[in-house]
């Protein structure tokens, strides 16, 4: 299982605007994104890509190009949609899919309720995009789901993860790789990540 944590100052700075709760949702939406942005390019760093021969001003060359019908981004409803606009200004011919989930706010278990994606999605490497990786029930539910249509290559994307939601995730799904901007300190007994930046989603779309 691999659990990558961007480490960088410019990264830090970003978050700690994020975490401010005097934040306003412009600011905080745009934010999400660039992070998001981010999380994309260290994820894909390792990819394969197709030979193509060009002609630049000067002269013609052989170049990689990536092959970008071979990926979909798929954000879990709602928070996910807030990191959306950010990884496809990396990938735009991605494909999207949507998974619609909620917290049932007494057992604080996951609830499905709509599920879309590409029908030929098992060809792709997929992106999934949660800002917030807190019990791990949602993270765990869109990976079995996206599993029963074929998928073979799932990476994680996320702001904020709890050491609680990543030991979930990595022992059910080991061969997810998990990308997040920073772990943080726990969960607190309302399963909201400590310290954390609230609801991701309310502050998204200024909903509170």
């Amino acid at each position: 299982m691999e659990v990558v944590e961007l480490n960088h100052p410019l990264i830090e700075h970003k978050l700690s605007i994020l975490r401010d709760e005097k934040t306003g949702t412009k600011e905080f939406r745009e934010i999400i994104g660039e992070i998001a942005s981010v999380l994309c390019y260290e994820a894909m760093k390792d990819v394969k890509l197709k030979e193509v021969e060009i002609k630049t001003p000067l002269e013609k060359m052989k170049i990689g190009q990536l092959e970008e019908d071979n990926y979909a981004f798929v954000p879990i409803l709602r928070a996910g949609m807030g990191m959306l606009d950010g990884v496809i200004t990396v990938v735009p011919n991605a494909k999207i899919g949507h998974i619609g989930m909620y917290r049932n706010e007494k057992t604080f278990e996951p609830v499905n309720y709509f599920f879309k994606v590409p029908k030929d999605i098992e060809k792709r490497e997929v992106f999934l995009l949660d800002p917030m990786l807190a019990t791990g029930g949602s993270a765990c539910d869109a990976i079995e789901l996206l599993k029963s249509k074929g998928v073979k290559k799932i990476n994680f994307l996320c702001i904020i993860a709890a050491p609680e939601g990543l030991k979930v995730v990595t022992e059910k799904h080991p061969d997810v790789k998990i990308f997040c901007a920073h772990i943080d300190r726990e969960l607190n007994e309302n399963k909201y990540i400590c310290p954390g930046l609230g609801d991701a989603g309310d502050r998204i779309y200024g909903t509170k």
